[in-house]
C-alpha cells in the first residue's frame, strides 16, 4: 500500500471523493487512472457495504476507505467530502477513467478565484458508434448550456460522473441535497452557480463505463434522467431511484 501524501499544485490540494458499492469490475482501473496523473493524491473511497472485492481491490491503491451504508450517493459524497482535506474536491463515479493531464485543468480553472466548479466531457469506455455520436452530441449541448446559459434550472446540467468544487463554497450551501436520490448533481450545480462561475472545461475528457447505458438503453435512459428532473424541479423530489447495475 502506498503513503499517502499531501497533493499540492500552485497551493492548492485536490482530494478525490468516490462513492462505491459492488465496483470490483472498475474500481482498479479508475483508482490507477487517478494515481497515474499524481501517486500523492488524496483519494477517499466511501464504499455502501460492497460484499464483493471492492474493499479489498481499493486497499491496493488508497488509505482512506470508508464504510457508510446510509442509503444514498448524496449521502456518501457528503460524508467523503467532510474528510477531505483539499481546497478543491473531485466527485467522481468509480467506473470512471480520467487521464493523466486533468489535475492540470482543473488546476487552471480554479486559478480564477470566481470559479466555484467544474465539469468536462463525459464520454463512453470502449464505445460503439451510436454511444459516441450520442454524447458528443450531449456534451455539445452541455458545454454550451453550462458555458453561456445563465444560472436557471431549466438547462442541460451534466451528470455527477466527475465534478470538482470548491470546497469553501460546496459547505456553504450544505453539499449535495440528501433528500432526493437522482437529480442531486443538477441541484448542486444549480445552487453552486448562483454562488459564481461553474465551468465546463472543453478540452477535459474522462471516460465512463457504459454498462447502464447498455441495459437500459441510451435514449430510453435520456428520457429517464429528463423525467426525473423535471419532476424534482416542479416537486422537489424525484419519481425513479436507480437500481445499481454492474
Amino acid at each position: 500500500m502506498r503513503t499517502l501524501k499531501t497533493h499540492i499544485r500552485g497551493k492548492k490540494m485536490i482530494s478525490v471523493v468516490i462513492p462505491t458499492f459492488q465496483e470490483e469490475k472498475f474500481i482498479g482501473a479508475t483508482l490507477a487512472s487517478l494515481l497515474r496523473a499524481d501517486p500523492s493524491m488524496e483519494i477517499i473511497m466511501v464504499d455502501g457495504g460492497s460484499t464483493d472485492k471492492t474493499v479489498e481491490t481499493a486497499k491496493r491503491y488508497v488509505n482512506k476507505i470508508y464504510v457508510f451504508k446510509e442509503k444514498g450517493v448524496s449521502k456518501a459524497r457528503n460524508y467523503g467530502a467532510a474528510r477531505t482535506g483539499g481546497e478543491i474536491i473531485l466527485f467522481i463515479d468509480a467506473s470512471v477513467i480520467v487521464p493523466p493531464y486533468f489535475i492540470k485543468a482543473i488546476n487552471n480553472i480554479f486559478a480564477c478565484p470566481n470559479v466555484v466548479g467544474a465539469t468536462c466531457n463525459n464520454m463512453p469506455l470502449n464505445p460503439k458508434l451510436s454511444e459516441l455520436i450520442f454524447f458528443k452530441i450531449l456534451n455539445t449541448c452541455i458545454r454550451f448550456s453550462m458555458n453561456v446559459l445563465p444560472p436557471t434550472r431549466f438547462k442541460f446540467y451534466p451528470s455527477g460522473a466527475f465534478i470538482a468544487v470548491r470546497k469553501e463554497v460546496f459547505k456553504k450551501i450544505g453539499g449535495f441535497n440528501e433528500a432526493t436520490t437522482t437529480s442531486e448533481d443538477s441541484d448542486l450545480i444549480y445552487q453552486l452557480s448562483k454562488r459564481g462561475k461553474f465551468v465546463f472545461i472543453n478540452d477535459l475528457s474522462v471516460h465512463e463505463s457504459m454498462r447502464r447505458p447498455r441495459q437500459v438503453g441510451l435514449f430510453r435512459l435520456f428520457r429517464a434522467w429528463i423525467k426525473n428532473y423535471l419532476i424534482f424541479l416542479v416537486y422537489g423530489v424525484t419519481s425513479h431511484e436507480w437500481t445499481p447495475i454492474r
